[in-house]
């Protein structure tokens, strides 16, 4: 067998506010480390788990990163071939900042690595987010894609994985806020209402488009206008304290857009510059803590790399 592999798998922003399921972005913190070596006996095994909070399952086919895994040596014929897994998860549970896609993407481009199969990131995206559904039952790549191959991916189709890296202009930063609670995908699904008036998937749809050309031609002042989420925001920021105050504030700081990243809690503000994400890092960061709601508020660029291996 090969040699010991290690890989980061970056944490992502899905839905961008105007692209509900599919569209996201990467993060270069925080992330999943997975390494892989030989194992001592045949087919895959989860040795160990740094991190979880003893909450994640070793069993392969119940753990994300696991069954992505299992799923790319199970099309390759190579499940028999001894490989044990070290989990080191560096991201919170329930945080909207894919803490399962990480791990799926990590699982199955570190093993796809070490048996130095020769496919390409795109070949093995489809194991990725197989492994993310069974965490939260959902087939979405909103989070896995842009995870494993970085950058601002947009998913035209889930079921055929057919997807497309947006252009991405160059300054902008990202302002993260997450407040120390936790909000389960599948709850947050849960709530939302599956009939949309038509006047708001209209203004979600040109909101989409808008933000889409205002990326491809760096047209800053468009993107300020059209980053704002008319459909799900409404219906999923009354789970998140404070919501509606938070991106006030965001906003009148100067940031060009505000959302909810992913299920939430945690929250997003696109900026122009990292002066403006710094200084809204800072007053939300204030915030919280005077409301006494424990945080986590960093400022990143988009990571372009997705998933690297050390």
């Amino acid at each position: 067998m090969g040699h010991p592999v290690k890989v980061f798998a970056p944490a992502s922003v899905a839905n961008v506010a105007v692209g509900y399921d599919i569209l996201g972005f990467a993060l270069e913190q925080p992330g999943d480390d997975i390494l892989v070596r030989e194992g001592s006996k045949p087919g895959l095994v989860i040795s160990e788990i740094k991190g979880g909070k003893g909450k994640l399952p070793l069993d392969v086919m119940k753990n994300t990163a696991g069954y992505a895994a299992h799923r790319l040596m199970e099309h390759l014929g190579e499940t028999d071939a001894p490989i044990e897994m070290v989990i080191h998860k560096k991201m919170p549970f329930g945080s909207g900042m894919g803490s399962s896609a990480a791990s799926a993407v990590g699982g199955v481009y570190a093993v796809n690595e070490y048996l130095k199969t020769g496919l390409t990131k795109n070949e093995i995206l489809r194991f990725a987010v197989e492994g993310e559904e069974i965490a939260d039952g959902a087939f979405h790549a909103d989070n896995v894609a842009p995870s494993l191959l970085g950058g601002m991916v947009l998913i035209r189709d889930n079921p055929s994985l057919d997807f497309k890296k947006i252009h991405l202009p160059q300054g902008l930063y990202v302002a993260m806020i997450h407040p120390h609670i936790k909000i389960l995908t599948k709850d947050s699904r849960d709530i939302l209402n599956d009939q949309v008036p038509l006047d708001l998937v209209i203004r979600q749809s040109g909101n989409l488009a808008a933000f889409i050309a205002a990326l491809y031609t760096s047209d800053i002042d468009l993107l300020g206008r059209c980053l704002q989420d008319v459909i799900i925001e409404p219906q999923r920021s009354r789970l998140i304290p404070h919501f509606r105050h938070i991106k006030e504030m965001a906003m009148g700081l100067g940031a060009l857009g505000f959302s909810i990243s992913g299920a939430g809690p945690a929250m997003f503000a696109l900026c122009s510059n990292s002066l403006i994400a710094e200084n809204i890092v800072l007053e939300v960061e204030r915030f919280l803590t005077d409301e006494q709601i424990g945080n986590s508020c960093f400022v990143s660029k988009i990571n372009n790399e997705g998933a690297i291996k050390y």
